[in-house]
C-alpha cells in the first residue's frame, strides 16, 4: 500500500526510486536544451506512460518505440510524433499504417529498398503519407545501410522521391558506445558517429534533399560532444533507470540508478558456503554473465557478496572470498539487487514497485509484447 516502505513488499519485486528518475530526466532535458536538440527520448527501458510524462516534461509528444505494441499503448494514452524505430517488420506493415492513418506523427524506419516497395504497396488514405527515417549503420554493426555503401544514398534519393512518401530523418544508433570504458572513449564514439551522419547529411543536401538527423545512445547523450549541436535529435533511452552497465562504461554513478531488484534470504547452505535467494532468472536478468565480479548483480551494501548463478526461482550467493557468516543473513532479511542491465530486468517484472526515500508512492504497470 502507499505509504507503506519497501521493506513491506513481497519479493522478488522491482523497485523504481521516482526521485532518481526525475533526476536523470532533468538532466537529460537540460543537456539537449544547452546543445539546442530535440530530445526524442526512447521509451523501450520502461514502457509505462508515468516514465513516459518525466521523460518528455509531461510534453506526450517526440518518443521513440521498439515495438509496435508499445507505440499502440502510448498512442492510445494520447502520445503523438512517435518513432517506431525499428527496420519495417513486412508483416506489421498493416498495423504501421493503421498509426499512420491515426496519429498526426508516426514514423517508421527501414534500411533496404524492399521495405520501401512494401510501403508504396500500401499507400496510406485520407492525405497521409508515410514518413521514413532511414537507418544508417556507423560503426554499430546491427540494423541499417552501411554509411560508405553507394547504396545508402541511393536509397535515401528513393525514399524522397517514393509517391506518398516523405523521407523525414536519417537515424543512427551509436550503440558500440557499450563497449566504452570512461567519457574519453564515449566521446570518441559519439564524435564518430556524429561526423559520419553530418558528412552524409551533407551528400544529401548536394541533391537537394532535406531531412532531419539524430543519433543515439545512453553513454554518448550521458556525455554529449559538442558537434551534437549540428543534429536535429538525439534519441536515448535507459538513461531514466541506468544501471550497473552504464556505470562500469562511464555513463552514470551507482548513486544514478533508479532501480532495485528486492529479493530474501531463503535458505542457508553451509555446506557450500552459500545462500540462497528467491530471486531467480524470471526476476533478474542473466545479461551480464561473467561481467562483474559481483556476478549477476552488485549486491546493495555487500561488495563481498557475489550471485553466483540463478535457476528459474531460485539465486545462489557466496561470499567472493572467505566464509560467510550465516548471522548477518538470517532467514527472511531483505536484500537489494542492483541490475546490470535495467531494460532486460525491468521486462521480467508486470509491475514496478515506485517509491521515495523508501516509501511506496505508486505502482507503474508496463505495456508488454510486440
Amino acid at each position: 500500500m502507499e505509504g507503506d516502505p519497501i521493506t513491506a513488499l513481497c519479493t522478488p519485486a522491482l523497485v523504481v526510486d521516482v526521485d532518481i528518475v526525475r533526476r536523470n530526466s532533468q538532466r537529460m532535458l537540460e543537456r539537449c536544451q544547452s546543445l539546442g536538440v530535440q530530445l526524442r527520448p526512447h521509451m523501450k527501458t520502461h514502457k509505462t506512460i508515468e516514465c513516459a510524462d518525466i521523460m518528455t516534461g509531461g510534453s506526450r509528444r517526440c518518443i521513440v518505440v521498439s515495438t509496435l505494441a508499445e507505440a499502440s499503448f502510448y498512442a492510445e494514452n494520447g502520445f503523438d510524433d512517435i518513432l517506431y524505430a525499428y527496420s519495417v517488420p513486412f508483416d506489421k506493415v498493416e498495423r504501421c499504417a493503421v498509426l499512420s492513418q491515426t496519429l498526426s506523427l508516426f514514423q517508421v524506419l527501414l534500411d533496404h529498398c524492399d521495405a520501401l516497395e512494401q510501403l508504396k504497396k500500401r499507400p496510406l488514405r485520407n492525405g497521409h503519407k508515410w514518413h521514413v527515417w532511414l537507418k544508417l549503420d556507423c560503426g554499430n554493426g546491427r540494423a541499417g545501410v552501411l554509411h560508405s555503401e553507394p547504396g545508402a544514398l541511393t536509397l535515401a534519393k528513393a525514399i524522397s522521391e517514393a509517391e506518398g512518401v516523405e523521407l523525414t530523418g536519417v537515424y543512427a544508433h551509436c550503440g558500440n558506445t557499450y563497449h566504452c570504458r570512461g567519457v574519453e572513449q564515449i566521446q570518441h564514439v559519439a564524435q564518430e558517429t556524429t561526423t559520419l551522419v553530418l558528412h552524409f547529411m551533407g551528400k544529401l543536401k548536394a541533391l537537394g534533399i532535406n531531412c532531419k538527423s539524430s543519433i543515439g545512445s545512453t553513454p554518448s547523450c550521458s556525455h554529449p560532444i559538442k558537434d551534437m549541436a549540428q543534429l536535429s535529435e538525439v534519441h536515448p533511452g535507459n538513461y531514466a533507470f541506468y544501471d550497473v552497465q552504464q556505470s562500469v562504461i562511464g555513463s552514470c554513478s551507482l548513486d544514478d540508478v533508479a532501480v532495485r531488484v528486492l529479493t530474501r534470504v531463503i535458505g542457508h547452505c553451509p555446506h557450500r558456503n552459500q545462500l540462497l535467494i528467491d530471486c531467480g532468472w524470471t526476476g533478474l536478468s542473466l545479461d551480464g554473465a561473467g561481467k562483474l565480479p559481483t556476478g549477476y548483480a552488485m549486491i546493495e551494501g555487500h561488495p563481498d557478496l557475489k550471485l553466483l548463478s540463478m535457476t528459474q526461482e531460485h539465486g545462489r550467493v557466496e561470499p567472493i572470498s572467505g566464509t560467510l557468516d550465516y548471522s548477518k543473513y538470517p532467514l527472511g532479511s531483505l536484500l537489494r539487487l542492483i541490475p546490470y542491465h535495467s531494460c532486460a530486468t525491468a521486462m521480467m517484472h508486470p509491475v514496478y514497485h515506485v517509491h521515495s526515500s523508501g516509501r511506496l508512492v505508486g505502482k507503474w504497470m508496463p505495456t508488454r509484447g510486440w
